[in-house]
C-alpha cells in the first residue's frame, strides 16, 4: 500500500510541475499546499518558513530555492 501511495504522489507532483524556458522544474507553493493536504494557506506558510530555515542551516542560499514569485489568479495576486 505504501508503494501505491508513493506512486500516486509522484504522479501528482509531476502533473503540477512547471518548467522554465531552460527546462528547470519548479512548483508553485499554492499547488504544493493542496497536494500535501493543507486546507489553509497560513498553516502551509509556516511549513515553508521552517523549510527556509532548514535551507539556510544547510548553508544554502534561500533565494536559490524559494524565489518570491507571485501568480495572478482571477484578478488577485497570491504567493
Amino acid at each position: 500500500m505504501k508503494r501505491e501511495i508513493a506512486q500516486k504522489l509522484h504522479k501528482n507532483f509531476d502533473d503540477y510541475a512547471q518548467k522554465t524556458d531552460g527546462g528547470l522544474e519548479f512548483w508553485f507553493a499554492r499547488d504544493l499546499q493542496v497536494l500535501l493536504g493543507y486546507d489553509q494557506w497560513k498553516n502551509f506558510q509556516k511549513v515553508i518558513e521552517k523549510a527556509k530555515i532548514a535551507c539556510q542551516t544547510a548553508g544554502l542560499v534561500i533565494g536559490d530555492h524559494f524565489p518570491d514569485v507571485r501568480k495572478a489568479i482571477m484578478g488577485s495576486i497570491y504567493r
